[in-house]
C-alpha cells in the first residue's frame, strides 16, 4: 500500500540515453535494492517493469547478484530512432519479504546514429539478373533504388569501369554499346555501390545476360538434288537425309525445323532431323504418275517455326515401275443367267472384255486365262487361254433325276501375268475375296408343268352349327417343276349364296378351307364350289362339295307370341279361356315333338295347356278355380311365360347332335272381380299381337340397315306432319260435326297419324273387329280383313251366352237385371254402326269408341271399352 511504500530502489528515479540499433543485452542502466531490517529473508518480488510509456518490450531487467540489477535491451524490437518514439518511461516495482514496496521511474532517451545506406526492392535481398537483347541500341536497362536512414543524399558507382555500362546519379544503369551475341561476351557482372556523405556505403551485384536473337538464315549442307526409288515402297522407307546449319547456333547444335512446302501425300520429312521418308502409297500405275513418274518437292528449313529466317531447296524423286499388279476384271463380280435346257456351245461371257493389267510398263501388263475349275465345271469350257470366252458344253435339265440339283454353278478362272513374278487373280462371279473372284452361273428354272391336285374333287361334311371361322377341310396340289413353284390357292366360283357373296374361304398358302358365315341346312343342304391352284403362270382347278349336316337348331315359332286376356273370377274350371289357342311352327321338327308348359307366373297352377304335347296347336285351359276370399289367391294380373320345346328332327337321317330348342309365348291375364267390387274400369279382354323380326346372329348388319332405313322413312313423314299440323287444326270443324270432318283432320277423336308404322294387332272387345296399333305412339286403325261379320257376331253371342250361364259377370253391370231380349237388342246395337261415314271415308277405332261411349251414357248401362 502507499502507506508502507519506502525507498527500496536506490539510484531511481533516473534519466539515461541509449543509442539506436543497440544489440540485444546491451546494459542501459544499473541500480540497487536496499532492504529494511525487517526483511530478513530478502526480496519477495524482484524488480520488474510493470508498465512503460509508451508501451514497449524493448527493455528488460536482469540481476547482477547481491541486490544489484541492470536494465538491458531485448532486441525485440530493435531500437530505431527514425521509426520509434524518442523516449520511454519505465515503471520499476519491487517488494521485500516484510511487505514493503517501492515504485520508481526510469526515463530512457533514444539517440540517433549514422547508418549505412540500404538497397530497396529486389536488390535488398538478392542478386538482380538483367537480360539485354543483342542488336539493341544503348539505353537504360535498370533502375537501382536505395535509401539512407538519415535521408542524406547518396552517391552511386559501378565496377569494373571497363564494362560497357554506366550508372547515373539517379541510380539508372545504361548500356553504352550495341551488343553482338556472336562476338561479345554473353554475360557481365557489375558491382553497384551506394555511399552516404559520411562515407558509409553498401554494395550489391547485378548480373547482365546478353540474349541472342534470330538474325541469321540457315543454309543447306546437302548437295544431292535427284533421288530414284521403285514404286510401292512401304511407309517409313527413307528416301534422303536433308541437313542444314544456322550461323546463329555456332558452337552449339543447331535447332532447325524442316518442312515440305509443295502439296504431297507420298512423302513427309522429320521436322527436327530432316529425314525424308515414304508416308503414302506410291502407285506408278495410277494417274498422274502413269503419265509423269517424277515427283518434285520443295524442302524448307527455318530456325524458328512459322516466323524465322528460312531457306528452300527443290529436290526431284523419280518413281520406277515394278510388276506389282495382277490382272483385274471390272466389274469384279460376274453374274450370268441361262434357262435350263439351253443348247450346248451357247456363249456366256468374254472375260477379256472386262479384264486388264494396269502396270505402266508394257512388259508387265500381259496376261492369259487358265484353270477353269469348280463343281459342275464340266458343263462349261474356255475357248482358249488368250480369248477368255466361256461357253456351255452340255444341256442342263433341272428336273432330270441325273442332275445333281444344283441351281447355281460357281466357277474359278485364273488370270495370270506372263511377266515375272507371275501375279495372278481368280475371278468368281458376284463376290471377291482379295485377289479371288467367282463366276456364278445361275440356271434359271422354266415353268414346264401345271399344278396337280391330289384329288379331282373333295367332299366335306359339316354340321350346320359349326362355328364361323372353323376349318372344315384341306385341299392340296403339287408341282413337278424343280425347284417346286409356290402354289397359291383360291376359290374361283360357287362359294356364295343369295345372302352372302362368299361363305367359304381358302388359305392361299396352305389350302385350308374355312367357313365365313353360318350354314343353314333348312336353306341349303349342299354347297359346291371350285378351287384353283396356281403357280403364277399355270393353274388347275378342282371341285369341292360341302354337305351340310342337319341339326335341331331352329326354335318353335308361335304366332302371335304375346296376348292380353281378361276373364271373370268365377270362370268354370276346364273352360278354354276366351277360346284362346296358340299355333306353332318349327322348320326342322315335327309338330308331334312339341311340348307346352308354363315356366313362370302360374301361381297356384290355375292355368294349363291342352294338349300339352304332340300337336302344333294347344288351348289355354283354366285348371282350378280362383279363391280370393280365403286369401289363397292374391294376384289379379297373371303374366305367364309359356315355353314350347321340340326334341327331334324332320329328317330321318342320323342326327349330328341331340339338341332341344325352346320357343316362348307371353300371356297377360287380368282376372275381373265380382260385381260387388266397385270398379271404374270397363270389362272385356283385348288380344294383342306383337310382331317381332328375328335375324341370324351372323347377319349383324341387317338390324343396322333396317333401323337406318326406318329412321329415314319415318323422319320425312313426321317432318311433313309437323309442318301441316297448324293448317289441319285451322280447318277442323267442332267435335259435334264429326261426320263432315275431313279424312286427315287431326283432332282429339283421331289417333291415327300419317304414315305411321303399325307393328301390333288386337281385337276390339266391343265390336269384335281386329285393329292394328303402334306400340310407341298408341296410334291405331281398323285392320283390313276378310273375316265375315257373321263370325264376329257369333263370337259376341258366345260371350253373351257365357254371361247368361253365370260363368262370367260384368263388373260394371247395373243392379237391375235386363231381359235377354234387351241384351240381344243391345248386342245388335253394339255391333251395328252408329252413323254411316261419308263416301270414301272409313270409320276409325277412335270414332267407334266415342260413339259407343255416348250410347253408354244415354242408357246408363256399362258400355264396352274402346281398344287400348
Amino acid at each position: 500500500s502507499a502507506g508502507r511504500r519506502s525507498q527500496l530502489l536506490k539510484g531511481l528515479p533516473a534519466t539515461i540515453t541509449v543509442e539506436e540499433n543497440s544489440a540485444a543485452g546491451v546494459a542501459v542502466y544499473n541500480f540497487n535494492v536496499t532492504l529494511s531490517p525487517l526483511a530478513s529473508e530478502g526480496v519477495a518480488i524482484l524488480p520488474t517493469i510493470v508498465n512503460s510509456n509508451p508501451l514497449t518490450e524493448a527493455f528488460d531487467i536482469e540481476s547482477k547478484g547481491d541486490l544489484e540489477f541492470r536494465v538491458i535491451t531485448t532486441g525485440n524490437p530493435v531500437l530505431d530512432y527514425e521509426t520509434m518514439p524518442k523516449s520511454f518511461d519505465l515503471q520499476i516495482f519491487v517488494e521485500d519479504t516484510a511487505g514493503r514496496t517501492d515504485l520508481k521511474i526510469l526515463t530512457i532517451h533514444i539517440t540517433d546514429k549514422n547508418e549505412h545506406p540500404a538497397f530497396q526492392g529486389n536488390m535488398a535481398f538478392q542478386t538482380v539478373t538483367i537480360y539485354v537483347l543483342e542488336r539493341k541500341p544503348p539505353e537504360c536497362i535498370y533502375q537501382v533504388d536505395a535509401a539512407d536512414p538519415e535521408n542524406a543524399k547518396l552517391k552511386y558507382s559501378l565496377l569494373p569501369a571497363t564494362a560497357p555500362f554506366s550508372i547515373k546519379e539517379s541510380g539508372a544503369i545504361f548500356s553504352t554499346k550495341e551488343f553482338d551475341y556472336e562476338k561479345d561476351p554473353h554475360c557481365y557482372f557489375l558491382n553497384v555501390t551506394v555511399t552516404d556523405p559520411d562515407g558509409l556505403n553498401s554494395t550489391r551485384t547485378v548480373k547482365i545476360n546478353i540474349i541472342n536473337i534470330n538474325d541469321e538464315s540457315p543454309y543447306f549442307t546437302t548437295k544431292q538434288r535427284i533421288y530414284r526409288i521403285p514404286e510401292e515402297q512401304s511407309p517409313g522407307t527413307i528416301v534422303a537425309n536433308i541437313t542444314a546449319k544456322d550461323p546463329d547456333d555456332e558452337g552449339s547444335p543447331s535447332r532447325l525445323f524442316y518442312s515440305i512446302q509443295s502439296s504431297n501425300r507420298h512423302f513427309s520429312i522429320n521436322p527436327a532431323t530432316g529425314v525424308l521418308q515414304v508416308t503414302g502409297r506410291i502407285d506408278r500405275d495410277a494417274l498422274p504418275l502413269w503419265l509423269h513418274p517424277n515427283i518434285s518437292l520443295v524442302v524448307r528449313v527455318e530456325d524458328s517455326p512459322g516466323s524465322g529466317n528460312a531457306s528452300e531447296m527443290e529436290i526431284t524423286i523419280v518413281i520406277d515401275d515394278v510388276n506389282d499388279n495382277p490382272p483385274e476384271c471390272h466389274p469384279s463380280a460376274f453374274r450370268k443367267e441361262e434357262n435350263e435346257n439351253t443348247a450346248p456351245e451357247t456363249f456366256l461371257v468374254d472375260l477379256r472384255n472386262y479384264c486388264k493389267d494396269i502396270d505402266a510398263d508394257p512388259s508387265n501388263n500381259q496376261f492369259i486365262f487358265t484353270g477353269l475349275s469348280g463343281f459342275g465345271s464340266n458343263n462349261f469350257a474356255l475357248e482358249s487361254t488368250v480369248s477368255g470366252r466361256l461357253v456351255m458344253t452340255r444341256t442342263i435339265d433341272l428336273e432330270n433325276s441325273a442332275n445333281p440339283g444344283v441351281e447355281v454353278y460357281t466357277l474359278t478362272v485364273r488370270v495370270q501375268d506372263i511377266a515375272h513374278p507371275n501375279y495372278s487373280s481368280k475371278y468368281l462371279l458376284y463376290i471377291s475375296f482379295h485377289d479371288i473372284i467367282y463366276i456364278y452361273i445361275r440356271i434359271k428354272p422354266v415353268n414346264e408343268f401345271f399344278p396337280v391336285f391330289r384329288n379331282l374333287s373333295y367332299v366335306f361334311s359339316v354340321s350346320e352349327i359349326t362355328k364361323v371361322g372353323s376349318r372344315i377341310g384341306r385341299v392340296h396340289a403339287i408341282d413337278k417343276d424343280w425347284p417346286p413353284n409356290v402354289i397359291t390357292y383360291s376359290i374361283v366360283a360357287g362359294a356364295g349364296t343369295r345372302d352372302y357373296t362368299n361363305i367359304f374361304w381358302i388359305s392361299p398358302t396352305k389350302g385350308d378351307v374355312r367357313i365365313l358365315a353360318r350354314l343353314d341346312y333348312e336353306t341349303t343342304q349342299k354347297h359346291i364350289f371350285t378351287v384353283q391352284a396356281s403357280d403364277q403362270e399355270k393353274s388347275t382347278t378342282a371341285s369341292v362339295t360341302v354337305n351340310v349336316l342337319e341339326v335341331n337348331d331352329e326354335e318353335p315359332v308361335c304366332s302371335p307370341n304375346f296376348f292380353s286376356l281378361q276373364i271373370p273370377v268365377n270362370l268354370a274350371v276346364g273352360t278354354n279361356i276366351n277360346g284362346f289357342r296358340i299355333e306353332c311352327q318349327d322348320r326342322d321338327s315335327d309338330p308331334r315333338s312339341f311340348r307346352y308348359f308354363i315356366n313362370e307366373g302360374n301361381e297356384n297352377s290355375h292355368f294349363t295347356f291342352s294338349p300339352s304335347a304332340g300337336s302344333n296347336i294347344s288351348h289355354l285351359i283354366l285348371a282350378s278355380r280362383f279363391d280370393y276370399e280365403s286369401g289363397l289367391d292374391t294376384t289379379w294380373i297373371y303374366s305367364l311365360r309359356v315355353h314350347i320345346t321340340d326334341d327331334n328332327l324332320v329328317s330321318a337321317r342320323d342326327k349330328t347332335a341331340h339338341l332341344i330348342k325352346t320357343g316362348t309365348v307371353t300371356l297377360s291375364i287380368r282376372v275381373i272381380p265380382n260385381p260387388t267390387t266397385a270398379t271404374t274400369t270397363t270389362p272385356g279382354f283385348t288380344v294383342v299381337t306383337r310382331r317381332e323380326n328375328r335375324y341370324s346372329p351372323s347377319a349383324w348388319y341387317v338390324p343396322f340397315v333396317v333401323t337406318l332405313g326406318g329412321v329415314l322413312l319415318l323422319g320425312l313423314p313426321a317432318a311433313l306432319g309437323l309442318l301441316l299440323l297448324p293448317r289441319l287444326r285451322r280447318r277442323c270443324p267442332p267435335a259435334g260435326k264429326a261426320r263432315s270432318t275431313p279424312l286427315f283432320c287431326v283432332s282429339s277423336q283421331t289417333m291415327t297419324k300419317l304414315n305411321t308404322v303399325f307393328d301390333g294387332e288386337a281385337r276390339d272387345p266391343v265390336t269384335g273387329r281386329m285393329y292394328e296399333f303402334n306400340t310407341w305412339s298408341g296410334a291405331r286403325r281398323w285392320k283390313k280383313s276378310s273375316e265375315p261379320l257373321q263370325a264376329m257376331l257369333a263370337m259376341q253371342a258366345m260371350s253373351s251366352a257365357t254371361e247368361n250361364s253365370g260363368q262370367g259377370v260384368d263388373r260394371t253391370e247395373a243392379p237391375s237385371k235386363k231381359e235377354p231380349s234387351e241384351k240381344r237388342k243391345e248386342l245388335t246395337a253394339a255391333t251395328k254402326p252408329a252413323a254411316k261415314p261419308s263416301a270414301g271415308q272409313s270409320e276409325t277405332p277412335g270414332q267407334v269408341g266415342l260413339r259407343l261411349q255416348k250410347k253408354k251414357e244415354e242408357s246408363e248401362d256399362g258400355g264396352l271399352s274402346s281398344p287400348a
